[in-house]
């Protein structure tokens, strides 16, 4: 109820001026037209229940306080009023007193972690480069045999020497040495031409063990054209193909491939594998070979090698003796002529090969791959398989008239031991050899 003024009742002018009015009510301050109303000065504590974010009688009802989600940043507290015409609203202010959650920490870009899916550069390039290096080391490991053999193969002697006969089961290398005087540390004697002081017969079965047999060079023997004679007078007379023709008439096999070994040649090829170690039980000083040896085992350089197989007249078994001591040598060199040595010595191969192709002369239809053969059955039949020996022999001083002393094989045994050679039938270690 208020007065003609318009002023409540209990104010009067002159009177106290403090108003009175009930805590908590807003201070109108001018006239009815003025009147703004003024928020009482305090520090509101935050409601323990859900907000009501309007006056106490008003329409509004309480909104729920939502949990903010968890990557959200954390509301502060306490809330701040401010007064917006009749209602008052809450604003949230953010807390900077709470420590914020830290970022997780991540990787340089430049090492990234190793995982599916993930490429490290630098293990990229190793692997690149290992894989340049083995296709390197590839294309030399063919090339260098490739090249090799190309330079080989120009290299090799060649001379008519095999014949039209049939073939026989296996492989057959007839091998002859030829004893050139005046050539390759061979002293002139006087004697004219060539004479074939070594004839090997080198056979490799289809099945059985590899044998190398030796023919002694005087051993009696027809000889198409000229009759009985010695062995090594067929090479004399015509060369390679009549010593081909009589050895296949002699043992009853066909020869696959001839081999001609320059003896002036073996003092290279035993220097090219850096000398051998040799053997024999007597001492010898021999004016014409050159050999001179103490009792025993020695090693020796291609010159003392070469003499060592050309000795005869001071060797009790005479040309048997002789024979013995070339297969000896032909085992010392392919002792030392091991391929895997060889693989890591270049410079030794093109040596060796060099040395062997000057020393040796094949037939039309070897090459490279013949020696390399050629040398591996050397190997196997010097080895603890093989066979060596010579066929069996009924008399060394056999002399029918007019051809001096010669070596008479055993006309019982001698077919059936060729016929054991070509089957691969004959035991393994030596065979034949000087009657008892």
């Amino acid at each position: 109820m208020t007065n003609e003024r318009g002023n409540p009742p209990s104010f009067t002018p002159g009177a106290d001026r403090r108003p009175s009015h009930p805590e908590g009510e807003p201070i109108v301050v001018g006239g009815p037209t003025a009147a703004v109303p003024v928020a009482p000065v305090r520090r509101p504590t935050p409601p323990a229940g859900p907000r009501v974010s309007a006056r106490p009688g008003g329409s509004a009802r309480p909104i729920p306080r939502l949990s903010s989600p968890p990557s959200a940043p954390r509301t502060a507290e306490p809330w701040a009023e401010q007064p917006l015409g009749s209602t008052r609203v809450h604003t949230a202010v953010p807390d900077t007193s709470a420590p914020r959650r830290s970022a997780p920490a991540t990787r340089s870009s430049s090492t990234p972690p190793p995982g599916p899916g993930t490429t490290n550069p630098r293990r990229t390039h190793h692997v690149r480069t290992a894989v340049i290096v083995l296709v390197v080391l590839l294309v030399l490991a063919l090339a260098w045999p490739v090249g090799l053999s190309v330079w080989a193969n120009k290299k090799i002697k060649h001379t008519d020497a095999l014949s039209a006969a049939a073939g026989t089961p296996g492989t057959t290398y007839l091998i002859a040495g030829s004893d050139v005087r005046g050539d390759g540390g061979i002293p002139q004697d006087g004697t004219a031409g060539s004479r074939s002081d070594t004839i090997l017969l080198l056979h490799v079965p289809q099945h059985g063990p590899t044998a190398l047999i030796s023919l002694p060079r005087d051993t009696y023997v027809k000889i198409d054209g000229h009759g009985p004679a010695k062995l090594n007078a067929a090479y004399a007379w015509g060369g390679a193909p009549l010593l081909v023709h009589t050895v296949e008439q002699l043992t009853g096999l066909k020869v696959d491939h001839f081999a001609l070994i320059d003896l002036g040649g073996v003092k290279e090829v035993v220097d090219a594998v850096g000398g051998v170690n040799l053997c024999y039980p007597h001492d010898v000083n021999d004016a014409d070979s050159g050999m001179v040896w103490t009792a025993g085992c020695h090693d020796v350089d291609g010159t003392q090698a070469l003499a060592f197989v050309r000795m005869r007249k001071a060797d009790p078994q005479g040309d048997i003796g002789r024979t013995n001591r070339q297969r000896q040598l032909i085992g010392a060199v392919m002792s030392k002529v091991k391929p895997a040595s060889l693989v890591w010595h270049p410079s030794r191969q093109v040596q060796l090969i060099d040395a062997g192709t000057g020393a040796l002369t094949f037939d039309q239809q070897s090459d490279i791959k013949t020696l390399a053969s050629m040398a591996l059955a050397f190997r196997a039949a010097n080895g603890s398989g093989g066979v060596t020996g010579t066929p069996p022999i009924k008399s060394l001083n056999y002399q029918p008239g007019n051809i001096g002393s010669t070596v008479l094989l055993d006309p019982a045994a001698t077919p059936t031991f060729f016929k054991q050679l070509r089957d691969g039938t004959l035991p393994a270690g030596t065979v034949g050899g000087i009657p008892g």
